[in-house]
């Protein structure tokens, strides 16, 4: 794979989304998710018909054939043995992350209100977690104990009484120990080593070793993510969480080093990672397109980032600062940092992105893993409607509504005429009968 030698393209005035679409958005490969789509829901109608039997059958395809009935639920002595295995300060890093991910979520949480009146009418609304969650972790080619953070302190948050996890695991049946370690140290119930499609239709139909969930959340890869929109509506989901993403809108004042790193942060996700520097700065682009290839060459996963960024990084010139904002806009990325000489001057023009870093020391990894707010994240563009994951997540609001006879009768003909202009007699009926 060749060093990342990104060209630098200039904002051409064409209209800030025609030019997204253009140059920076993900392309649709509709032969390549029709056949994805095609796999997923074979495998998810399989578990949901045949229960464990497919779950371990796909399970073994794709992760591991050791894994049954028997042991498909860690046990205490597995998450016992994974804590001896990962260093005591790792797990008090895990511990002050828990901390500071709880304080900010904790702000989130809303009470339910009851409003009275003189007249005979009672309105409210009362917010309760939901009874279970199902949470995704993913495997594969690195450990994420940082997503289990992320999802499972929100979901305790909101008071979530049964939180489930489901992680793959290697060819010798188990999970990295880390991710244990974090499972347990962020109060999960109940953690099990499959992943895939087939993880998340057991979570959403239940099988006899994994019982349904009432919402399934968390990041994963296309056939996880095709299979969370194919139960959605027999088990709430998330949102449709896609390959990580960076937009980064720099001026001559940001130092290229720091601009560099964060964008090399994102691409060693995989060779999907999109990273987009938007700079008003010609002097700038240069001195990051030279970073990007003189740090690439000291990280371990080289190759991944030079791939992520041949295919999915640019750097974009425009002529001034607020079209580099409106071109963040139109992209409405998963992270958006903002490292300019009036940072937080900014903000108030930025609509659409997943979470904003302001200033030079507030670099993504921070968001990643210690600041506080959710990591989970919209994606490819959904930030235009999706919000980080939070405590409104997991709970639901039911609506109160209690009237007497009098403010009844108030409303009745109201009622009456409006129900009957639908053409819906039984519901005019329904409130004439009282008074009858």
């Amino acid at each position: 794979m060749p060093a990342p030698v990104l060209p630098i393209l200039t904002y051409d005035g064409s209209g800030y989304k025609s030019f997204v679409d253009r140059h920076i958005s993900y392309r649709v490969d509709e032969n390549g998710t029709a056949e994805i789509y095609k796999i997923t829901n074979e495998i998810v109608n399989d578990v949901k018909n045949n229960g464990d039997q497919a779950l371990f059958k796909w399970s073994a395809k794709f992760d591991c054939d050791l894994i049954d009935a028997s042991n498909v639920r860690v046990s205490q002595h597995e998450i016992d043995e994974a804590c001896g295995k990962v260093e005591p300060e790792l797990q008090k890093i895990f511990c002050k992350a828990i901390d500071r991910i709880y304080d900010f979520h904790k702000k989130q949480k809303t009470n339910g209100w009851i409003d009275t009146s003189a007249n005979g009418e009672i309105l409210g609304q009362i917010v309760r977690p939901i009874d279970s969650c199902g949470i995704y972790v993913p495997g594969g080619t690195a450990a994420y104990p940082s997503s289990v953070l992320m999802t499972v302190v929100p979901a305790k948050t909101a008071g979530v009484k049964r939180v489930a996890v489901a992680s793959p695991c290697g060819r010798d049946g188990k999970i990295p120990p880390v991710t244990l370690v974090a499972a347990k140290v962020s109060g999960v119930d109940e953690i099990y080593k499959v992943g895939g499609a087939q993880a998340i239709a057991a979570f959403a139909y239940g099988t006899e070793s994994i019982k349904k969930t009432d919402k399934i959340m968390g990041p994963g890869n296309s056939y996880v993510m095709t299979a969370k929109r194919i139960v959605y509506g027999q088990a709430g989901i998330d949102s449709m969480a896609g390959p990580s993403e960076i937009a980064i809108i720099a001026d001559s004042t940001a130092n290229p080093v720091f601009v560099a790193a964060d964008m090399l942060s994102q691409a060693e996700h995989d060779a999907r990672a999109k990273s987009v520097l938007f700079t008003d700065s010609p002097m700038l682009a240069e001195k990051v397109s030279y970073e990007l290839v003189k740090q690439t060459k000291k990280l371990k996963r080289e190759k991944i980032i030079s791939e992520s960024l041949n295919q999915n990084g640019q750097i974009i010139l425009t002529d001034t600062i607020a079209e580099a904002v409106e071109l963040a806009n139109a992209m409405a990325p998963e992270h958006l940092a903002v490292c300019t000489a009036e940072p937080l001057g900014l903000l108030t023009g930025i609509r659409h992105a997943g979470s904003v870093f302001i200033g030079n020391y507030s670099p993504e990894a921070l968001g990643d893993y210690m600041a506080g707010p959710s990591h989970v994240l919209p994606t490819e563009s959904t930030a235009r409607f999706f919000s980080p994951l939070s405590v409104d997540d997991f709970v639901k609001k039911t609506s109160l509504i209690s009237f007497s006879k009098e403010a009844l009768e108030r409303l009745r003909k109201d009622i009456e005429t409006f129900s009957n202009a639908e053409g819906f007699d039984a519901h005019a009926n329904a409130v004439s009968v009282r008074f009858e």
